[in-house]
This record gives structure tokens, C-alpha cells and sequence, in this order.
């Protein structure tokens, strides 16, 4: 009786031992891939039904929470926390060697800083009078001073500020995060992003997008003035037969849902239902601020009637404390909007004194009485707290113009809170804060650092996308730890 070809092929000797050496040297690669830690995985293996059930990280991290601080429009590092002293004595004078055309034309003579600097706190540094709140907390927060971005146009370095890459299309930090770790409070969303009153960054909703990670891990946008979009129950439905429909309508999903166990995007879209109704009983009571004392609204400025942008931007502040507060995992807190001559955002090309009086009036007490507020409530033992901008300024003004053109190659952020060392300066600029010169830190650094404080390796977070393993770091990356405590 003639073999079948199938069972004549496992029962042949050479074939079985080919068969055989291949499936041992595939194994002997994914140990050696697991080893390396190159393998594509988040730190748990994340359930279709549960998306945001909170995961460990690689390691015990230091942080729980992350609110980043994105003023967009780069801010010029020369006229708040990058003191250069060489730009006063040569100014009116052209840099020696200096190009003679920039990003946006000719370049001009250079300027010394438009805002006075003075020593502050214990550890004496020196920042700008632009900022007296913010830099009244010097000796709590931790510079690199030496980032470099790989762009210099707004829309592109966003996207590497917030997702690692210039290109359209990739996750953002946020993303990732939450797809790494889930959230503690299933009640609201785990990735709040909280436009500027003035309108959306230049980048848009890439700076909070999930590119191409699951869905359900983009960024909710929410603010004090825009509530959450499409979560009002009609005022014609009974609050007691909404509450009796969502009930049968889960009874149904879970009915469903136990008939198709094998369907991960059935499941993802249950839980993304769920999600919304249990958020439209808890977000109306985060987002109603009536319940902070006056001297609360005070303290950010968020009784401010004759600057009602800063009023707004201080409303926005304290959602975040609220958000934080409900361990929301993280959330991202705009300053500024989109490109429009330095008007709406910190593009200060032409007049950038001021613009930029009325651009700190709106960011600088609503942000420092945020990084006051969580400290009083105990919240920064468990909260990293980022201040960043997307790259700087050049030390000259354009020609003439009363402005500074865009600078990739060395500019300011800075971090707070959990994990991290305080009153520390990393890195430097040249003496004309030109050009990163000492401890150069491209933002692939200052990202691998945020995700090493949550407990989560850079080089581990991956996603397996069009045949390539994708991570927020790309291929670069190392975490700074000159920041960490």
C-alpha cells in the first residue's frame, strides 16, 4: 500500500533531519533574540477585552504617571533657561563664522538675551526674569540643555519630539506608554492630551496619536473649555432608562462576545463601549472645577479677568492635576498652538520680545502653581512632570527683523518629580548657544529616559509593523543618567 505523499514526507530521514536542525536553529535565535532582549513585546501580554488593564514594566519604575508640558513653537532656550553672557558682550556683531542664510533667510547680527537673568534658588542658576514662577522651582528641576532635534521645521520636529520619527504615521510617546502599561482607573481615559485655548499644535493629533498601535491607545483630547466630544447622554433619556439600556446592552456585547471568544477586534470595540459609558458618569465630576477653593484659582490664575487666554490656560492646568489626581497614566498639556507668526504659539521670528512677554504671561504662573499643587498634595513622589519644546533658536536675530530663526542643534527641557535628581544642569551649548557642544543628547535620549523612569526599556517596547520591529526610539537612544536620582 502506497504511503501518502504528506506522511512519506514526515517519515523521510533526511527531510526529518533538515526539518529538524531548522526548528533548533530557530530556537537557538530566539534565545539568543530573547537574550539580547531584541524580541517584540510589550512588558505583558495585553487581553482584547481589558486594553488598558494595568501591566507591569520591564523594571519597578520610579514614576506611575507622566503630564508633559509641550509648548509649541520652540521657545528660544537664549531668553529663558540657557544663559550665555558672550551674547551680550558681542551683540550687534555677526557670528564669527556664522552662516550667512538660515531656515527662514539672511541672518543678522547676533543679539544678546531680550530678558534679563539672574542667579536663583540654592543652586544659583541662572534663568531668565521672562519666567519668574517657573524659575522661582530651579532648584527642583533637572536641564539637559544639549538636545538636538533631527528637523528644523515645526510640523516634522513635533513629530519627532512626540512620536521619534519626522515622518507622518508613528505612535506617540503616550501611545506607547499606555500600550506598555495600561492605566489604574478604568473610569476615564489612560492618555489625555488637553489642547492650548488658542488651538491645536502645528502637528496635530500626530503629537497624540496611536499610528500604528492598536486604536484604542490614541489620545483623548479634553480641555477645561472643550469637554470630551460625543459623551452626553440626551437630555430625552431618562437617566434611569439609560442606565437600564447600557445594562442590556452589556448583557447582549457579553452574550456576543462568549459566542465569537476568537475576535480580539469584537472585544476591543466592547471594551472601548464600556469605557464610554462608565466615562459619562466620571468625567462631568472631573471637569467641573466649581468644586476648587478660590484660593486654588487664584494661586494659577485662573480667576485672571483681564487675561481670559492665561484665566483658560490656568483652567486647563488644574483639569490636569484632576486628571492626574485620577490616575489618568498620561497627559500632555499644550502651550501654544499652531504656526501663525509667532502670534499664537512661541514662533518668535520677527517680533519676539513681544510676543513672547504675552506668551509667558499665559504659560508661566498657571504652570509653576501645577508643579506647586501636585508637590502639595503629594502627587510628584509618583508623577514625572516634562517641560519640552520641539527644538530652539539661533543667537542671532534674522535680518532685519527682531527675531530668532529655528535652531535643531542645541536647545533646553527639562524634567521634575518622580525619579528624577533636582537643581541638576546636563550638557552644554557653545558660548552662543548655537550648537550643542558637551554630553550632546538627541531626543531619542530624552525619550528613553521618560520610558526607563515608568520601569519600561526603550529597546524592549516594540511593535512588529510591516515586517519591522518599530519603537518609539527607532534605532538610537540611551537613557541619561545624569537626570535620575
Amino acid at each position: 500500500m502506497m504511503a501518502h505523499p504528506l506522511h512519506h514526507g514526515l517519515l523521510d530521514r533526511r527531510r526529518f533531519l533538515g526539518d529538524a536542525a531548522t526548528a533548533l536553529s530557530g530556537v537557538a535565535l530566539a534565545s539568543l533574540l530573547d537574550r539580547d532582549r531584541a524580541l517584540a513585546a510589550p512588558p505583558t501580554a495585553i487581553d482584547p477585552a481589558r486594553p488598558f488593564a494595568p501591566r507591569p514594566g520591564h523594571a519597578p519604575g520610579r514614576a506611575r504617571n507622566v503630564l508633559v508640558i509641550f509648548c509649541a513653537g520652540a521657545v528660544s532656550q537664549l531668553e529663558t533657561w540657557d544663559w550665555k553672557p558672550k551674547l551680550v558682550e558681542w551683540d550687534g556683531r555677526p557670528l564669527p563664522g556664522g552662516p550667512a542664510v538660515t531656515f527662514q533667510g539672511p541672518a543678522g547680527n547676533l543679539a544678546q538675551p531680550q530678558y534679563y537673568f539672574r542667579p536663583r534658588g540654592a543652586t544659583g542658576k541662572m534663568v531668565s526674569d521672562l519666567i519668574p514662577h517657573l524659575a522661582a522651582l530651579t532648584d527642583d528641576l533637572a536641564f539637559v540643555h544639549s538636545l538636538t532635534s533631527r528637523t528644523n521645521t515645526h510640523g516634522p520636529a513635533e513629530n519627532f519630539l512626540s512620536t521619534g520619527f519626522a515622518a507622518d504615521g508613528f505612535p506617540s510617546l503616550g501611545a506607547w506608554v499606555t500600550y506598555a502599561l495600561g492605566t489604574e482607573n478604568d473610569n476615564v481615559p489612560a492618555f489625555v492630551a488637553i489642547p492650548d485655548p488658542r488651538g491645536i499644535p502645528q502637528a496635530s493629533s500626530n503629537n497624540w496619536g496611536p499610528g500604528f498601535l492598536p486604536a484604542e491607545y490614541q489620545g483623548t483630547t479634553w480641555s477645561s473649555t472643550e469637554p470630551i466630544r460625543h459623551l452626553a447622554t440626551p437630555a430625552v433619556i431618562a437617566p434611569g432608562a439609560d442606565r437600564a439600556g447600557r445594562a442590556f446592552l452589556g448583557q447582549l456585547n457579553r452574550r456576543h462576545a462568549a459566542a465569537h471568544p476568537l475576535d480580539p477586534a469584537l472585544a476591543a470595540r466592547i471594551a472601548a463601549y464600556e469605557l464610554a459609558a462608565r466615562m459619562q458618569m466620571a468625567v462631568p465630576a472631573i471637569s467641573d472645577l466649581s468644586t476648587e477653593s478660590a484660593a486654588t484659582l487664584a494661586a494659577y490664575g485662573a480667576l485672571d479677568t483681564e487675561n481670559p487666554l492665561k484665566a483658560s490656560f490656568a483652567r486647563n492646568c488644574i483639569l490636569a492635576r484632576r486628571l492626574i489626581e485620577q490616575g489618568v497614566r498620561f497627559v500632555q498639556l499644550f502651550n501654544g498652538a499652531y504656526a501663525s507668526g509667532g502670534e499664537l504659539n512661541w514662533d518668535g521670528h520677527s517680533k519676539l520680545r513681544e510676543q513672547y512677554d504675552r506668551h509667558a504671561m499665559i504659560l508661566d504662573q498657571p504652570a509653576a502653581a501645577l508643579i506647586r499643587d501636585l508637590r502639595a498634595r503629594g502627587l510628584l513622589d509618583d508623577t514625572l512632570v516634562v517641560w519640552c519644546t520641539e527644538f530652539g533658536r539661533m543667537p542671532y536675530f534674522q535680518k532685519g527683523a527682531q527675531g530668532r530663526d529655528h535652531n535643531p542643534d542645541g536647545f533646553t527641557c527639562w524634567m521634575t518629580g518622580a525619579g528624577v535628581k533636582p537643581g541638576v544642569s546636563i550638557g552644554r551649548t557653545d558660548d552662543f548657544g548655537e550648537k550643542a557642544v558637551e554630553e550632546i543628547h538627541p531626543l531619542y535620549d530624552f525619550n528613553a529616559t521618560i520610558l526607563h523612569l515608568l520601569g519600561i526599556d526603550h529597546e524592549r517596547l516594540t511593535f512588529r509593523h510591516n515586517g519591522v520591529e518599530r519603537r518609539l526610539t527607532d534605532v538610537h537612544g540611551r537613557v541619561i543618567h545624569g537626570l535620575l536620582a
